[in-house]
């Protein structure tokens, strides 16, 4: 378990160093990365499916990527994922596109969508870049 920690410490401390408004999708039961970004002033907010998901400190709201209030995303500079379903990566790619920001996903394990993206290293921790925004 303390691994998977160092992982979200990993991933928060990159965005938190790269962004200014960061959005989460799919922060479930794992708030870390989404701590260690709002620590730093950089998270937007964190959105789930599911209603009623609730951490101490951040800002959660239901929401279904596949049919996203694009609300939610307006004016972030980044969305990221942590260990999304590999189903969830197009509608991602698609919202990120649409609202102009980069898409970072972790993947669990070696699962990744496509070609991958850009590979980012942060550390000891790979991310996928799908999407970067257009100046």
């Amino acid at each position: 378990m303390r691994h998977y920690k160092h992982i979200e410490r990993s991933i928060g401390e990159y965005i938190a160093a790269r962004y200014r408004r960061a959005v989460e999708v799919g922060i479930g039961n794992n708030p870390d990365a989404a701590r260690v970004i709002a620590a730093a002033g950089a998270l937007a907010r964190c959105t789930d499916i599911r209603p009623g998901i609730r951490h101490e400190g951040l800002t959660v709201v239901a929401d279904d990527i596949f049919e996203p209030d694009i609300r939610l995303y307006e004016g972030a500079d980044l969305i990221y994922a942590v260990r999304p379903g590999v189903e969830m990566v197009p509608s991602l790619i698609a919202l990120a596109a649409r609202v102009n920001c980069d898409l970072l996903v972790y993947h669990l394990g070696c699962e990744i969508y496509g070609d991958g993206g850009e590979i980012v290293e942060c550390g000891p921790v790979v991310l996928h870049r799908y999407h970067r925004r257009i100046p």
